[in-house]
C-alpha cells in the first residue's frame, strides 16, 4: 500500500525532471508530459480500486508509526479527487501541445505543470496538517511559476495579486498549525480527531477553527477573500487557466471539508453556521460579478467563485445528503469548469480575442464548437439531465429537508443568474454575426492542432453527459464518501491501527 499511495506523488515529480531535462527539443516535452499523465491515471485508478475493495487505506512513510511519522491515507474522497485530478491533467496536457508556445516550453512549462499535479495529489493524500501545508506550498510555487511564465505585463500583475494573498493565507495556516499543536500535541489528522475531544478550552479550539477557515477560505476563494482569483486567472495561457480553474480552488474546498468533518466538529452550530453565511454570499457575489463582465475568461473566473459557494454549502449544512451533494459537486465542477476554459481558448484561437464584443458567428462557422460549449454551459447552469442538475438538486433538497428555505431560494436564484451569464456568452460569441462578417472555422486549423484542441474538450464533455445521464453510480459513490466523512472511525483505525 505504501507504493500505491506514493505513486500519484512520485510519478509527476519523475516526469517533471525528465521534461525539464529535455525541454526545447520540439514536442518531446509535451508528449512526455502526456505519457506521465497516462501513467498517473493508471496509478490513481489502481488506488481507487484498492479503496473501493478494502476501504480506507493508509501507509506510514519510513516505517515511522502514526502519529509521529509522515502518513499517507486515502479514503473515497481522497481517491476520487486524485482520479479527477489526473483526468483533468491529462486533458490539459493534450491541449497544451497546441496552446503552449516554444518559448514557454523552454522556460519549463511542462515541468512546472507536473510539479503542480504532484502538489495537488499530495494535498489530497496527506494524513497530517503540516504536510498539507507543505503540499500547499508546492502548489503555490508551481502555480506562481506557471502564472508568470513568459513575463507578460498582465501576467506579472495577476501573479503579484495571486501570490500576495496566498502568502497571507500561508501565514494564517502556519499560525493555526502552531496553535493547534499547542492545544493537542499532534498534527496527525486521525490523531487530532481524538485529541480535540480532550482540549479543556473548547472556546479557544473554536477560535483556531476560524483561523483555519480563513486560511483555507483564501485558497478556496470564498467571500470576501476571492478577489485574487478573477484578477489573475484570465492572464496566463488557456492551458494554465484551465488547470487552475479545475483544480486549485478545489484543494482549498477539500481541506475545508476534511478539517471540518474530521477535526473541528466541537462547535458545529457556530463554525458551520459561519460557513453557511459564507457559502451563500460566495454564490451571490460570484454570479453577480460574472453577470457584470464582458470577457469570456473573466466571466468563467467569477463563476468559479460562485460555484465554490455551492460546495461550501454542502459542508455548511452538514447533513448526509448535503455532503453527498458537496462531493458530487466537486467532481462535476472540476470537469465542467476546466472544459469551459479550454473552449474559451479555442474561441480565441479562431477569433483572436476573449472579449465578447470582438467574437461572434461561431455557431454558423463552427457548429461543433457551439454544441461542445452548450454541454458544460448548461451543466454549470443546472439544466437536466446534465451533471450540474443533479449536483444542484442534491444541495437544494438537502436545504429543504432542514427547512433552510432562504438558502434553497438563494441556490435557485444563483442558478438562474448562471443561465443569464451563459446565455450572454452564447449570444455574443456564438449567435451574433462576427464583427468582421465571417468567423474563422475549425476546419481552418491544421489537423494536428485541431486534434490537440478538440480531443480534450470532446472527452470532458462526454464525461459530463455520462454523469448526467447515468447519475446513480456516482451518487451512490458520493453517499459512501459522505458516510466516511460523517463517521471517520474507519479513517482513524486505518491510520492509527485501532481506536482507544
Amino acid at each position: 500500500m505504501s507504493w500505491l499511495l506514493a505513486l500519484p506523488i512520485i510519478l509527476p515529480f519523475i516526469t517533471a525532471v525528465l521534461v525539464f531535462l529535455l525541454r526545447g527539443r520540439g514536442s518531446v516535452g509535451g508528449w512526455l508530459s502526456i505519457g506521465g499523465c497516462l501513467l498517473l491515471l493508471f496509478a490513481s485508478a489502481a488506488l481507487m480500486v484498492a479503496v473501493l475493495d478494502e476501504g480506507v487505506i493508509a501507509a506510514q512513510m519510513g516505517a515511522w508509526p502514526a502519529p509521529f511519522g509522515i502518513t499517507l491515507v486515502a479514503d473515497l474522497l481522497s481517491a476520487v479527487m486524485v482520479v479527477i485530478t489526473t483526468i483533468t491533467g491529462l486533458a490539459v496536457a493534450v491541449y497544451a501541445l497546441s496552446d503552449i508556445d516554444v518559448r514557454r516550453e523552454v522556460l519549463g512549462y511542462h515541468a512546472l505543470f507536473q510539479v503542480l499535479l504532484a502538489g495537488v495529489c499530495g494535498a489530497f493524500l496527506t494524513g497530517d496538517i503540516f504536510n498539507l501545508y507543505v503540499w500547499f506550498e508546492v502548489m503555490l510555487i508551481a502555480s506562481f511559476g506557471l502564472l508568470v511564465l513568459g513575463g507578460d505585463k498582465a501576467q506579472i500583475d495577476g501573479g503579484i495579486k495571486y501570490v500576495t494573498l496566498n502568502l497571507v493565507s500561508t501565514v494564517l495556516f502556519l499560525s493555526g498549525i502552531g496553535l493547534l499543536y499547542g492545544l493537542t500535541g499532534t498534527l496527525n489528522m486521525a490523531d487530532l480527531h481524538l485529541a480535540v475531544r480532550e482540549v479543556e478550552n473548547q472556546g479557544l479550539l473554536t477560535v483556531v477553527a476560524v483561523l483555519f477557515m480563513v486560511a483555507f477560505g483564501v485558497k478556496a476563494a470564498v467571500f470576501p477573500l476571492f478577489f485574487w482569483l478573477p484578477a489573475s486567472y484570465h492572464t496566463p495561457p488557456v492551458a494554465v487557466s484551465a488547470v487552475f480553474a479545475g483544480l486549485l480552488t478545489k484543494v482549498g474546498v477539500y481541506a475545508l471539508i476534511r478539517m471540518f468533518t474530521l477535526v473541528f466538529t466541537n462547535d458545529t452550530d457556530y463554525t458551520h453556521g459561519l460557513l453557511l453565511g459564507v457559502a451563500v454570499l460566495t454564490m451571490i457575489t460570484g454570479v453577480l460579478g460574472a453577470a457584470a463582465q464582458s470577457d469570456f475568461r473573466k466571466i468563467l473566473s467569477f463563476h468559479i467563485v460562485s460555484q465554490i459557494g455551492y460546495m461550501i454549502l454542502g459542508l455548511a449544512l452538514y447533513t448526509p445528503l448535503a455532503l453527498v451533494g458537496a462531493v458530487f459537486y466537486l467532481v462535476h465542477h472540476i470537469i465542467v469548469k476546466a472544459n469551459l476554459f479550454l473552449i474559451s481558448g479555442i474561441a480565441r484561437r479562431l477569433t483572436g480575442s476573449f472579449e465578447l464584443s470582438a467574437i461572434g458567428g461561431l455557431y454558423k462557422s463552427s457548429p461543433l464548437l457551439a454544441v461542445l460549449f452548450l454541454v458544460p454551459a448548461f451543466s454549470l447552469a443546472g439544466f437536466p439531465p446534465l451533471s450540474g442538475f443533479w449536483a444542484k438538486f442534491l444541495l437544494v433538497k438537502a436545504s429543504l429537508e432542514i427547512e433552510a428555505y432562504l438558502v434553497a431560494a438563494a441556490a435557485l436564484v444563483v442558478g438562474l443568474l448562471t443561465i443569464f451569464s451563459m446565455t450572454k456568452i452564447w449570444a455574443e460569441a456564438f449567435w451574433k454575426p462576427h464583427p468582421a462578417g465571417t468567423a474563422p472555422a475549425l476546419a481552418d486549423l491544421g489537423r494536428s492542432e485541431l486534434a490537440a484542441l478538440l480531443l480534450p474538450v470532446v472527452f470532458l464533455a462526454g464525461l459530463t453527459v455520462v454523469i448526467g445521464l447515468f447519475p446513480q453510480p456516482f451518487v451512490a459513490f458520493a453517499e459512501r464518501s459522505a458516510g466516511q466523512l460523517l463517521d471517520p472511525t474507519d479513517y482513524v483505525r486505518a491510520v492509527l491501527g485501532g481506536l482507544p
